[in-house]
């Protein structure tokens, strides 16, 4: 089975920062030309962007995708809500899992599959202010831990 190459677009750091994540999936968005020509250039941003399901189907809010320079009467409203592409029962599962241990959605990153953009979506749990800075106190160990290496490699 050939692996198809993926690419990534963007990346939701601010994510990784505020929650746990506890799983991850890959979800289909649907788009319209003149976005998905905006992606290829990289005009998208993740950070204050969350997941909902309405009605049995999932949508990606506060997502924004830079309008197209070329794209005149085209264009879209970059803030617009985009329907995620999962499977029903992937969704039921997910609306349970939210509903009853209070976990939120959110995008990861943005990536092509191919030639077809998909999102990963993270089932995550929000991080305390302690748990932050004992995230950023590990970082800081390690990063330490490896100049000490690198000094002692030299000396």
């Amino acid at each position: 089975m050939p692996k198809e190459n993926t690419k990534t677009i963007a990346q939701n750091k601010k994510a990784f920062h505020d929650y746990f994540i506890i799983e991850s999936m890959e979800a289909g968005i649907e788009l319209c030309g003149t976005e998905v020509k905006s992606i290829r250039r990289g005009r998208v941003n993740l950070k204050d962007s969350w997941c909902a399901i309405d009605d049995g189907e999932l949508y990606v809010k506060g997502m924004h995708i830079s309008p197209y320079e070329q794209g005149n009467i085209f264009n879209r409203d970059p803030m617009r809500v985009r329907r995620l592409l999962m499977h029903k029962r992937e969704i039921m599962r997910l609306f349970g899992t939210v509903k009853q241990e209070g976990y939120s959605l959110i995008p990861l990153s943005l990536y092509f599959k191919g030639s077809r953009v998909k999102l990963q979506v993270g089932l995550c749990k929000g991080k305390k202010l302690y748990d932050k800075r004992a995230d950023m106190a590990t970082r800081d160990a390690k990063r330490d831990m490896q100049r000490a290496i690198k000094e002692r490699a030299r000396g």
